[in-house]
């Protein structure tokens, strides 16, 4: 088997002031070292030789690289227990590589890695290079030609020789079939610059070119009784510790010095030639798309998230609910914190199956219920081994040997497998469901249906905007449609009604009435429930009562003046009213503004952007104390889940009314200058949507792991009492916890890591259940195993949340710094352990993250880490609290948005038309393009859209005529309008949130928006194009490696 080289050249080779829209992150020297110091022995650089001037790109001829013969089996499926194949083993993947042009490196931030990695290779001379540029090629991303990229005659004409000698890096002996083939970056150099340009700024830690000491790089070991460089002393870990080192100015992303200079006009890469997102989808959905994926097979990678395939349970979770960062751990934590590879799960246990899979099984046992662990808690499931002729079993968790209950006991086969295997789920499959017994239920008690509690804010704008008379509209016939058991005929969901504005209506709904009844609470500081018959009813028996009220309460409040309106104790009120009916519930609370009325809970506007760029920034997004902290408390301890729609005008402190949503397992939507025209069908459906979705309440989710690691961080819509119990109010189909685990002891080849997540939970129905999800990782001392089954997918859903997090702490430069740092270093181990030797200008990424760094890019330049003053902070934490609860294909959108052409769709075709990549270059004036991300949708409309495609969807004879602020397509009886609605229907039908069509023309006003989510592009709020982040990357890698 051959591979082609990926070949090409380093556009920079010094550092460059200014990349990308970092003001600072390229800047000239730092007198300096960045991260702090590991203590190594200091390096002397010389100073940069002046006028030569950053190199161009160029590719050539392909070549072969033979991949190295299979290492020795690492996932030892061997002793996997009850029916694990042992076949099916992930085949070896050689990882491509790709290079990019060196430059010296940061310093970590975190741990140390043990060795030294030093770099001999010698400058490399003109011609060296030049002879390089013969053998080049680009693997699979594009044309082997550069488009756009000219190059002298007389390199583009070199014939293709091996590189010499001179040029190879010192590289320790390489463990057994960790060999990757090669993508490579070379360098020839171009002429002095011209008139009225600066030279490109030396790299971060060189003086410029004048005379004088060079400081010392920080290297990896401090000679003894040597001064360290200026910095804060090594921390361990990433976001919990301390960040080492000050940085010099970084109002962008990139740490550097504080000089913004015009570096000399450059000769780029073709953007074909770099790792691609849509590539590598459109590949996996070649590869696994529409086949079916058995899950026997312990440690397998899934198909990416983008990919639609059938999932068959065999013994492991189908990955709708686990996905994880990598499915091989390293054996010991040594090899972890080497990797810095975090190992983490991203759980959703109440995510939607589709139609064309098995749901999951019930299983019951009675009074006895489901049968556990007696040391460990572990439930019944396919890892456990039956031993002694099946009359007891040893727990594959804590290797526990318990006795197999009597009524429970089955003979074994040959094999040492329960005859009843195939009969009994919870032996055979990787999810399925108990009934819990009355030990799992509060008080010993069964519990009662749910119910929903509609709180509407019928303040002066909300009457004004027409709101409130459309929340009661639609509710009339939503509440036909609350969720209910399979098979039930109707919902046993309770219902009840609130309006609020510096006081608390409650209604008496009760079926009897002729008409509802109103009961005034007015001192909002000792709230109380003035009734308890009648509030919470069943919406059926008293349907003419409630659309009675539905219809009242428009006209009730349509003269008021009242403008302010209170909050906590609104979710008090509902909080209490659950309370007094012994039953979990959720709240839907409709409010319109900050609350400044005179109540608890009464909040001050803090919309300070002065604070932007400083110390002081993370406190804009720390929710405000008191009230709101012990409120929390007692919803989750009440089982009382918050959705909160938020409908602002200005400022509504976000951070703080979306806390208690975000805690309790609920949901926050916010519609800024809400206009019915134009937002009223968007929150409609997110209501029809939030209202009508698979949810659980009073949830308590635990996470149980093998010997050797242990689950030690949560993130998501969650409430941690204890350091083990994940409690959720409630949990939807859409919820995802990400789970971070680290090792407490070696873990083993043969038995790999094998986790279980069960979560105790109350059924719309009022039945309390036990989901359970196993899932069995490998393990592997060979760091190349680790890397070949990451899931880049989950890696940047986990560094999202961690970061998120993290900004409530810490100062945005810090935590960039960091995302940064960590980049480099799970780049730099591979290069280091896993990669063949090469040269040292090349970028060599394992091919499971190859996309990794755009990722990782889009995330920097996300509105909560982008530090501009231009982004409304209440937008900033909004995004922030959404991503915290999301899945790993609902992030995987919201950071790298889908760029769908549809001037050339195909009609008659059912399949999605593919995406192109997310940049400018990729729209083209005669095209008319579909950008969506989750929460934000566009129709782009190139100048020279053909006439006939915009009389087909918009029904108007030309470009001029087209209405952009329509919100909604007319649903017109051509095939090309119906083939762009079925596009955009089926998007809708794919994410949680709705999406508000925007129509954008090109060189319109509103087109600015819409550039916005061009992530591979610069960023108009700051931040580097894709292309810029991956040199800056591979500089920092280059310097891990010195």
């Amino acid at each position: 088997m051959s591979q082609q080289g990926y070949v090409a050249t380093p556009p920079y080779s010094q550092a460059q002031p200014g990349i990308g829209g970092y003001p600072s992150g390229f800047g000239s020297a730092s007198s300096q070292p960045l991260y702090g110091h590991y203590g190594g022995s200091p390096q002397m650089f010389a100073p940069p030789q002046q006028g030569v001037l950053k190199q161009v790109a160029s590719v050539g001829s392909p070549v072969s690289v033979m991949p190295p013969p299979p290492g020795p089996n690492q996932f030892s499926l061997g002793n996997q227990y009850n029916g694990f194949s042992a076949a099916g083993t992930q085949p070896q993947r050689f990882l491509p590589t790709i290079a990019v042009g060196g430059q010296p490196p940061l310093s970590p931030y975190g741990q140390p890695l043990p060795t030294t990695y030093q770099n001999s290779a010698p400058p490399l001379s003109a011609q060296q290079l030049t002879n390089q540029m013969g053998a080049m090629q680009i693997s699979g991303y594009g044309p082997g030609a550069m488009q756009g990229s000219q190059l002298p005659p007389s390199l583009a004409a070199q014939p293709s020789f091996p590189p010499p000698a001179s040029q190879s890096m010192a590289h320790p002996p390489m463990p057994p079939g960790s060999h990757a083939p090669q993508m490579t970056l070379s360098s020839p150099t171009i002429g002095p610059p011209t008139m009225g340009t600066m030279p490109p700024g030396p790299p971060v830690g060189m003086q410029s070119g004048f005379p004088g000491p060079n400081p010392v790089n920080a290297g990896f070991q401090q000679p003894p009784g040597q001064v360290p460089p200026h910095g804060f002393p090594q921390q361990p870990g990433s976001f919990g510790g301390q960040m080492t080192g000050p940085q010099p100015g970084f109002p962008g992303a990139f740490p550097g010095g504080t000089a913004q200079m015009a570096g000399p006009h450059q000769k780029k890469l073709d953007p074909d030639s770099i790792p691609s997102i849509t590539q590598v989808i459109e590949d996996d959905k070649v590869r696994r798309g529409g086949q079916t994926y058995t899950t026997n097979t312990r440690g397998q990678v899934p198909p990416l998230v983008t990919t639609d395939c059938l999932v068959q349970d065999q013994g492991n979770a189908s990955p709708r609910f686990i996905r994880c960062t990598t499915y091989t751990f390293p054996c010991t934590a040594d090899l972890a914190k080497q990797c810095h590879v975090p190992l983490a799960a991203v759980m959703r246990p109440l995510a939607t199956v589709p139609q064309n899979e098995t749901p999951l099984y019930l299983v019951n046992h009675g009074e006895t219920g489901p049968i556990r662990c007696n040391r460990c808690k572990a439930y019944m499931c396919p890892l456990m081994q039956f031993i002694d002729g099946g009359r007891r079993y040893q727990c594959s968790f804590c290797s526990c040997v318990n006795e197999v209950p009597p009524f429970y006991f089955q003979h074994l086969d040959h094999v040492g497998r329960r005859l009843d295997y195939y009969e009994r789920p919870e032996l055979s499959l990787g999810s399925y469901e108990f009934i819990a017994t009355l030990d799992y239920c509060k008080n010993n008690r069964p519990a009662n249906p749910p119910a929903f509690i509609f709180m509407i804010d019928v303040s002066y704008s909300n009457i004004k905007s027409g709101l409130v008379k459309l929340i009661c509209e639609e509710l009339k016939t939503l509440l036909d449609k609350l969720p209910r058991e399979e098979q039930a005929e109707k919902s046993v969901i309770k219902v009840g009604f609130v309006t609020y504005n510096k006081i608390l209506h409650f209604y008496n709904v009760k079926s009897n009435l002729a008409q509802p009844q109103m009961l005034v609470v007015s001192d909002v500081s000792e709230m109380f429930v003035p009734l308890l018959d009648g509030f919470l009813v069943d919406f059926q028996e008293s349907q003419s009562v409630i659309n009675n009220l539905l219809d009242q309460i428009p006209e009730m409040f349509a003269d008021t003046n009242e403008s302010e309106t209170v909050f906590a104790p609104v979710i008090q009120a509902g909080m209490e009213a659950l309370k007094a009916a012994e039953c979990s519930g959720k709240l839907f609370i409709f409010q319109s503004s900050i609350p400044t009325a005179e109540a608890p809970g009464k909040l001050k506007n803090r919309d300070d952007r002065k604070l932007v760029n400083t110390e002081k920034e993370k406190t804009l997004f720390q929710p405000q104390k008191g009230v709101y902290e012990s409120l929390t408390k007692e919803c989750v301890a009440n089982s009382c889940c918050v959705d909160l729609f938020l409908f602002p005008n200005q400022f509504v402190d976000v951070a703080t009314l979306g806390d208690i949503p975000m805690h309790t397992g609920g949901a926050l939507y916010k519609y800024s200058n809400f206009q019915i025209q134009s937002d009223g069908d968007h929150f409609l459906s997110d209501l029809r949507k939030d209202v009508e979705k698979k949810i659980g309440f009073d949830a308590i989710m635990r996470i149980r792991t093998s010997t050797g690691f242990r689950a030690t961080d949560f993130f998501g819509a969650i409430y941690m009492n204890n350091t083990t119990d994940v409690e959720m109010a409630a949990v939807d189909c859409d919820k995802a916890v990400t789970v971070e685990f680290k090792h407490d002891d070696k873990l083993n080849e043969d038995t790999g890591a094998l986790m279980q997540c069960a979560l105790l939970y109350t059924t719309v129905g009022g039945q309390r259940r036990l989901r359970i999800h196993n899932l069995g990782l490998n393990c592997s001392s060979q760091l190349a195993d680790l890397y070949k089954s990451c899931e880049t997918d989950a890696l940047i859903n986990f560094f999202a949340k961690t970061a998120y997090r993290a900004m409530l702490n810490q100062p945005l430069k810090t935590v960039r710094e960091i995302l940064v740092n960590q980049t480099a270093h799970m780049l730099a181990c591979y290069r280091k352990h896993c990669a063949s030797p090469s040269s040292a200008s090349q970028l060599i990424l394992p091919d499971a993250m190859k996309i990794f760094p755009v990722y990782m890019n889009c995330l920097m330049k996300s509105y909560p880490l982008v530090g501009n003053p231009d982004i409304s902070i209440d937008e900033r934490a909004y995004q922030r609290q959404l991503v915290i609860s999301m899945d790993v294909a609902d992030s995987q959108a919201f950071f790298y948005p889908r760029l769908i052409p549809v001037h050339n769709i195909d009609v008659n075709s059912d399949v999605m038309p593919s995406a192109v990549r997310c940049s400018e270059e990729r729209l083209s004036e005669g095209g008319i393009f579909l950008l969506e991300n989750g929460k934000h949708m566009f129709l782009w409309l190139g100048l020279a859209s053909p006439p006939e495609a915009i009389q087909s969807i918009f029904n108007v004879p030309s470009f001029a005529h087209i209405n952009t602020e329509a919100t909604t397509l007319l649903e017109l009886d051509n095939p090309y309008s119906k083939k762009i609605r079925s596009i955009i229907d089926e998007i809708h039908r794919q994410r949680p949130h709705s999406m508000k069509l925007m129509i954008v023309k090109q060189k319109d006003k509103p087109e600015m928006i819409f550039r916005q989510f061009l992530v591979e592009d610069k960023s108009l709020y700051g931040g580097a194009s894709y292309m810029d982040f991956l040199c800056y990357v591979h500089k920092e890698i280059r310097q891990l490696l010195t």
